[in-house]
């Protein structure tokens, strides 16, 4: 192999098709090719703006958050200002950590699991639990868990089979 090989992995890389700036932080985005290609979200980047320093403009400027832009064919967006851009593969991870109040919902339905039982394995009250099935935020630790659960959960079923 030569460094100028391309090595296919079978996957397409994550290429985001439209964007739409909802309020500070927030995208609605349809993706145009990866794993998620077809389907249309809204990602909040608040994660990656306060975790980065190169992001530091965009965590009080509404303005120029709204200046968003697709580059690259949907590689990356990009903002007015110093070198400001995220990949779209960073944007995929942060819609992957994240959780809709219905897709929260599906989990509970997927995994026969009653806001009782929920509350107990996620560490949470009941009433949290019902907060997190209306419209609002859901800390992106749940939206973790939940995966995490449902890993573990397939990897046990993969073991007994």
């Amino acid at each position: 192999m030569n460094a100028n090989e391309i090595v296919d992995t079978g996957q397409l890389m994550a290429r985001i098709g439209e964007l739409r700036v909802v309020r500070p932080h927030l995208i609605e985005i349809t993706w145009a090719e990866g794993a998620r290609a077809g389907y249309r979200e809204q990602v909040d980047l608040s994660p990656a703006i306060y975790s980065y320093k190169i992001y530091r403009p965009l965590r009080d400027d509404e303005a120029l958050f709204a200046t968003a832009k697709l580059r690259d064919s949907g590689d990356i967006i990009v903002w007015d200002g110093d070198d400001l851009e995220m990949t779209a593969e960073m944007v995929e991870t942060l819609a992957e950590e994240t959780m809709t109040p219905a897709e929260f919902a599906a989990f509970l339905k997927r995994n026969n699991l009653t806001q009782e039982e929920a509350a107990a394995l996620l560490g949470r009250s009941r009433r949290q639990i019902g907060y997190y099935l209306n419209p609002g935020p859901i800390p992106r630790v749940i939206s973790l868990a939940c995966l995490g659960y449902e890993t573990l959960v397939s990897l046990r079923k993969d073991r007994a089979a």
